[in-house]
């Protein structure tokens, strides 16, 4: 039996639980999955710790990208992105991954969202950094981050730029209500964080990916839908980063993403 958790802290209102149990049920796997709350202080004593009966791991706040340099090999996505939200023990080694790009890109083109120009991503940290990968791969090659603490969210958020290849222009939070005109706004933030700007949207064409699943839909999800926006959940996001791990967790060749998804699909409402 093989044992994987996803660590965090907080951890306690994690989806990963259900949605790696329901796919281990359904590939016939007796393996276990469990939640851990993990700061950012017992991280290296806990990866220390792992054991041959471990199969991998899954990363959540805060813990994306002071993992990186505590693992023994990163994917070229982490390298660019340098956060790593999945860890995959095999031959005694940590490997380093981020599937929230892959699950990010699946969720938008299941959308119909194949290609964006202009792209506005509100936020700073490791899930800012995967929405420009995402843009760029969308075919977008200049985007505006809007981030609070602009003196400081900008050093890093230029370097992850560079990597992936994307012109950025780092704006002050004043200036959101300005940049919610792009073709593709992505919400990079926390539940609660934008309940704020719910009231900025004007009546445009465009979408909106907001990343949290729960509760759902948000205030700005849902002013973003009343102003002629498609809006794309956390929830398909979640599930398709998710099934990704699992292929590479288990190493098995396809992730049942259907039963992924109704596992935690009671547990958010649809917009």
């Amino acid at each position: 039996m093989k044992q994987l958790a996803v660590l965090g802290s907080p951890i306690g209102q994690a989806l990963s639980p259900a949605l790696h149990r329901a796919a281990y049920q359904a590939l016939g796997l007796d393996w276990t999955y469990r939640a851990i709350d993990c700061t950012p202080d017992r991280l290296a004593s806990f990866l220390a710790s792992l054991d041959g009966t471990w199969a991998g791991l899954s990363l959540t706040m805060p813990l994306k990208r002071i993992a990186v340099p505590l693992l023994d090999r990163v994917t070229d996505t982490v390298l660019r992105i340098g956060a790593a939200n999945t860890i995959v023990v095999a031959d005694g080694q940590l490997i380093g991954e981020n599937t929230d790009l892959y699950g990010m890109t699946q969720a938008l083109r299941e959308a119909g969202v194949t290609t964006a120009a202009d792209v506005t991503v509100l936020g700073a940290g490791a899930t800012a950094c995967t929405a420009l990968a995402a843009a760029r791969e969308l075919g977008c090659d200049q985007a505006r981050v809007i981030a609070r603490d602009v003196g400081r969210a900008r050093p890093t958020l230029e370097t992850t730029a560079e990597r992936i290849g994307i012109t950025i222009r780092v704006e002050p939070w004043t200036a959101v209500g300005t940049y919610l005109t792009a073709d593709l706004v992505v919400s990079a933030l926390p539940p609660g964080a934008t309940d704020g700007l719910a009231s900025l949207w004007t009546p445009a064409a465009g979408t909106l990916l907001d990343v949290v699943y729960q509760p759902w839909p948000t205030p700005f999800a849902y002013a973003a839908k009343a102003a002629g926006r498609r809006v794309v959940g956390g929830l398909p996001m979640l599930v398709h980063q998710a099934a990704h791990q699992v292929v590479l967790q288990t190493q098995c060749p396809q992730a049942p993403y259907a039963e992924m998804l109704k596992a935690c699909q009671s547990r958010a409402s649809t917009l």
